[in-house]
């Protein structure tokens, strides 16, 4: 779930994408102040757009919306009082998180890249990953599914050269950092970190 509010950008609008669609298959319900948004395809709900949004939502974000239940709430209460009855539910959990590689193999199709084990505390997740200082035995950051990078790129489940992968495993560059070495590679992190906690970017 992926919430945007931009007021001088494109107005008094609230943007949910619950999945991204293509435009093509964009079908459109509207009830009032919201705006359903669904596969024509599937006919899944891929995300609402709510109008006039500072009369149901108050935020003084521009751009990217950090959620939590609270918000969740307003959202899902901003829905029904225009029509539409469907609960949305989503994960806060932390995704950007502290990751213990345990092992490191080659990929099988594909030289410059390795798949990762990396145990994330209360998962393992296997993840592709082409950094060249990438080894077993490492504590990094890992991006979950789900996740929203610096640079608006969202983590999803991905399939790489025929291996499936799930998240990413960060350089300090792509999470924006302070001082960010600018050549490749993904930030090591020292041993007092534990697996599973969460990683703040800033």
């Amino acid at each position: 779930m992926n919430v945007f509010y931009n007021r001088q950008g494109i107005g008094d609008v609230l943007l949910i994408t619950l999945e991204s669609v293509p435009s093509d298959l964009r079908a459109f319900e509207r009830k009032q102040d919201a705006a359903k948004i669904v596969n024509s395809e599937t006919g899944k709900t891929a995300g609402y757009n709510l109008f006039n949004a500072s009369s149901y939502f108050e935020t003084d974000e521009d751009g990217p919306v950090k959620m939590n239940e609270e918000k969740l709430a307003l959202i899902n209460q901003a829905l029904k009082k225009n029509g539409f009855d469907e609960e949305i539910t989503a994960d806060f959990s932390p995704k950007f998180v502290v990751g213990y590689i345990e092992s490191k193999e080659k990929h099988p199709n594909a030289d410059k890249l390795n798949i990762c084990q990396v145990n994330t505390g209360k998962e393992t997740l296997q993840i592709v990953c082409g950094a060249p200082n990438v080894d077993q035995g490492q504590k990094v950051v890992v991006a979950k599914v789900g996740a929203v990078m610096p640079s608006g790129m969202v983590i999803k489940d991905a399939e790489l050269r025929g291996v499936p992968s799930s998240g990413m495993i960060c350089s300090a560059k792509e999470l924006d950092l302070k001082d960010a070495p600018q050549e490749k590679g993904i930030l090591v992190l020292e041993e007092s970190y534990e697996a599973g906690e969460s990683f703040p970017l800033v």
